[in-house]
């Protein structure tokens, strides 16, 4: 057995690594890793799946730029949280009280709360509509079972995450725990591709044409969809309408789910508690890319591509030959054409009766049938069907369980750990250890009452206006370490200089435009609640700058 990596070894091992060659530097950064494979279990969860799924859906291989897109920005930031947190080495939110504004500090902690217990829904919906599916199928039927699911989940999370809190050890412990639960998702569904790849269903030229960016597609619905959406004659532009806000949500909540705000809370509590310094602020950028980039990228990636190549552009999964609704997928069929019917008619169908609701559906023209059945939600356990006739369904639900079970439980598990952190960063009692597991409980409860809170035909769709949320919250913290990352009082020698500043500010500029762009895309379709939160961005952005100003100068 190797001997333990401690802050002090690590400093070693970094020169060593420093003097190696690529193979022994590589296995040296493999073994040193950690705070970037807790970034890679929160960001492969439910919202990576949902948004990796409905991309799929509404656009084939076609948006498969946009989750590495927002990852890379994501990165940009995170990389420069960790130069801050190890410059200052000292917590995060006193940082920001004290160098910008205590506002600033508590709306990022509030932010990230709020997103914590907003994302742990969907996560433990996702993983219990899974094992009901995929798993165990005999309790489809079950009304007890999503609440057993939830208890057992809870409780193993819960414990799970008291052994970070127990030291140096548990901390090693728990981070080796979720590289194996990172390292099962990415299994999975590179081994969903590469059957698919083996029975010839994908084009391997598409798929590589998929990552060239595509911004038309962020106003505009691929050209097999605009097909679909004119043969339904009279009503070609309520259909339009309807994909190009779908679309648009899809992509902001895969890109919401890429980098949420409370990833950036927790990075820099994970970077202290390791006990890294200064001394590792280039190795925390590498550790991103080992335990964040690259499993992000392959596991968001086979899921586009598997969900491309079961539903893009068809209904054989929805409609029968003579173009009847099959049954399990009623609700998720009957809300896609509901789209159309509330806005094509207003309150005559929405005050309807749900008999004259049955019938108005049912007269619909078959174009309209068909685009709808397109457009249907679908959950985890139709994607597994692509693997069916590989596996067979019960291997394929096997194989498909496994991978998602692991992305919501890991998420489940590292949602919990950044609530007790933020709780404990809220109240000022950073360790206090019931304090900590009071905040931990409060996603769990959440997350327990996850089948009252979403009723819906697709668990994994409660994920996308959960991403939605999420991307709206993160310019705050976005903004503020673009801003403390130029603070002289702050990073004192620290602070780049010269051409690196030139760089890092470049770098962030583009990354927050792009968050604040996401936010604001999202904000300003949701009327006067979204206006509100427009105002409150911009009013925290304002005392953000009047704050830096004020200490810079009195520096």
């Amino acid at each position: 057995m190797s001997d333990p990596v401690t802050p002090s070894t690590e400093v070693e091992l970094l020169e060593k690594a420093a003097a190696s060659s690529l193979p022994k530097r590589f296995g040296i950064y493999a073994r040193m890793s950690g705070p970037g494979w807790l970034q890679g279990a929160i960001t492969l969860g439910g919202g990576s799946l949902a948004g990796a799924l409905f991309i799929g859906i509404l656009a084939g291989p076609s948006l498969l730029w946009i989750q590495p897109f927002a990852m890379v920005c994501g990165i940009i930031m995170l990389a420069a949280i960790a130069y801050v947190t190890l410059s200052t080495e000292s917590r995060p939110v006193e940082t920001v009280s004290t160098h910008l504004h205590p506002v600033l500090a508590i709306a990022w902690v509030l932010a990230t709360i709020v997103a914590n217990i907003v994302f742990c829904a969907p996560q433990f919906a996702l993983a219990t509509s899974t094992v009901m599916q995929n798993l165990i199928p005999s309790l489809g039927g079950s009304t007890t079972a999503p609440w057993v699911i939830g208890a057992v989940l809870a409780v193993a999370s819960l414990g799970i995450v008291w052994f970070y809190e127990t030291g140096a050890k548990g901390i090693r412990l728990f981070e080796n725990f979720l590289k194996v639960m990172v390292g099962v998702v990415v299994v999975s569904f590179v081994a969903v591709v590469v059957m698919l790849i083996a029975t010839g269903r994908l084009q391997i030229s598409a798929i590589l044409g998929g990552f060239i960016p595509k911004f038309s597609l962020l106003k505009e619905p691929t050209e097999a969809l605009s097909a679909a959406a004119a043969a339904t004659g009279l009503n070609e532009d309520l259909w339009r309408g309807i994909l190009a806000d779908q679309q648009r949500d899809r992509i902001i909540a895969a890109a919401g789910a890429a980098v949420g705000i409370n990833m950036t809370f927790l990075l820099p509590y994970s970077l202290l508690r390791r006990g890294w310094g200064r001394k590792h602020r280039e190795f925390s950028i590498v550790d991103l890319s080992i335990g964040l980039f690259v499993p992000f990228l392959i596991a968001t990636s086979c899921l586009v591509i598997a969900a491309s190549s079961q539903f893009y552009n068809k209904t054989d999964d929805v409609l029968t030959a003579d173009g009847q609704v099959i049954p399990a997928m009623a609700r998720a069929y009957d809300a896609s054409v509901d789209m159309m019917l509330k806005q094509k008619n207003g309150t005559a169908f929405t005050g309807a009766t749900v008999e004259a609701q049955v019938v108005m559906r049912a007269s619909l023209p078959a174009a309209d049938r068909r685009l709808a059945a397109m457009l249907a939600s679908r959950d985890a356990g139709q994607l597994s069907a692509t693997l069916t006739p590989v596996l067979g369904q019960g291997g394929a639900n096997l194989v498909f369980g496994i991978g998602v079970i692991s992305m919501a439980w890991s998420s489940i598990i590292i949602l919990i750990l950044i609530n007790g952190l933020a709780i404990s960063a809220l109240v000022k009692k950073p360790d206090n250890r019931k304090v900590f597991m009071v905040g931990a409980l409060m996603p769990a409860i959440s997350g327990f009452f996850a089948p009252v809170i979403w009723t819906g035909a697709s668990r994994a769709a409660l994920a996308i206006p959960a991403s939605v949320i999420a991307t709206t919250l993160l310019p705050i913290a976005y903004f503020v370490f673009l801003l403390l990352m130029n603070s002289k009082p702050a990073l004192g020698e620290n602070r780049p200089k010269g051409a690196a500043r030139w760089i890092w500010n470049i770098l962030m500029l583009g990354a927050t435009a792009a968050a604040s762009f996401a936010s604001i895309w999202a904000l300003s379709s949701k009327g006067l609640p979204g206006q509100l939160g427009l105002a409150g961005l911009a009013l925290l952005a304002i005392i953000g700058i009047v704050s830096f100003v004020k200490k810079s100068r009195a520096a």
